[in-house]
């Protein structure tokens, strides 16, 4: 029997602006994935906490402050640190084009910019994300 994906939610920094983050973390609820938001204004300790707490295959980081580069890698290293590469870090937001590269160097697997569609991050995350056996 396969486990439901589970993820986390997250927008780190300061950024106020979290609809976005919420309309995906229902969406990927909807899909039949476990869902953990974990709010505004966290730390990427607090995130890396959170999906090593929660058990996550994912961690989904909205970014709209412009702190993405600052951000993003932090909480790849503080998942290296912790022993737990293993969980997918995508993300979204208002990235330039031009990070995108970078970011995915640095082990983010996906970014997602304005416009994409809910469907499309469903389907990236059930074809990227390996569901645990229960």
């Amino acid at each position: 029997m396969q486990a439901r994906i589970r993820v986390v939610v997250a927008k780190p920094g300061l950024d106020g602006h979290d609809r976005g983050a919420k309309v995906v973390a229902r969406a990927l609820r909807d899909a039949g994935m476990e869902v953990v938001y974990t709010g505004l204004h966290q730390t990427p300790e607090q995130i890396v906490e959170t999906a090593i707490q929660e058990d996550a295959d994912a961690v989904g980081l909205s970014v709209l402050s412009g702190a993405h580069m600052t951000l993003f890698r932090r909480v790849i290293e503080l998942l290296a640190e912790r022993d737990a590469s293993d969980i997918v870090v995508f993300g979204g937001g208002i990235i330039p084009a031009d990070d995108i590269a970078e970011l995915e160097s640095l082990g983010v697997a996906k970014i997602f910019t304005p416009g994409a569609t809910t469907a499309s991050i469903i389907e990236w995350v059930r074809a990227n994300v390996t569901e645990p056996v229960s």
